[in-house]
């Protein structure tokens, strides 16, 4: 299989169904950024971090492929007539929202209460941590933005929301393992 294919010379790419549309369409975007943040999942992966966040890690890889084939998926070409679906593209169900509620509400049980809001750092797994977090909400700006025009499973949806959500919590988590320093954000007091 070759990785060129000089389809995309003239700026435009093709939708999972054949559509073409430009590469600045809001579709592309979408898929792209969850592509952009799954690369940042697997540089946190590389981290020297416990097994089991290792292996949720690789899972929300696996589950971003599946967001990322629903965004690049053209809607008018994933139904046929009769209402069947052309394409096999797997599903976003609540179950893998729930997975990640799970992870929360177990790695939760053993940090410290939260009382304020955090500055990302500390550590650098923790920094590579934010920023997926941040391209995660990025993802979720972009795949809203696409959902109001073009309608997809709103699991996709709660499923980036609730990702982002996992990311904050596993860094905490992080910082606390690697006993890195979390700063609180303390708003400065005007004179």
């Amino acid at each position: 299989m070759k990785i060129y294919t000089k389809t995309g010379d003239k700026g435009t790419t093709a939708l999972f169904g054949g559509t073409r549309v430009p590469k600045h369409h809001m579709r592309i975007d979408s898929y792209g950024t969850i592509d952009e943040l799954n690369s940042w999942l697997g540089l946190v992966r590389d981290q020297e971090i416990d097994p089991r966040s290792k292996e949720i890690l690789t899972h929300i890889q696996n589950k971003l492929f599946t967001v990322g084939a629903i965004l690049a998926t053209d809607p008018d070409k994933a139904v046929l007539k009769s209402g069947k679906e052309r394409l096999n593209i797997p599903k976003i169900d609540i179950a893998d929202i729930e997975l990640l509620e799970n992870e929360m509400d177990r790695m939760n049980t053993k940090l410290p209460p939260m009382t304020h809001f955090v500055l990302p750092g500390g550590h650098t797994t923790v920094s590579y941590c934010h920023i997926a977090r941040t391209v995660c909400r990025r993802a979720e700006r972009l795949a809203t933005l696409l959902y109001e025009n073009e309608p997809f499973n709103e699991n996709v949806l709660s499923y980036i929301n609730r990702l982002s959500d996992y990311l904050f919590v596993l860094a905490r988590k992080l910082s606390n393992d690697l006993k890195a320093n979390e700063i609180k954000w303390i708003p400065e007091k005007k004179d």
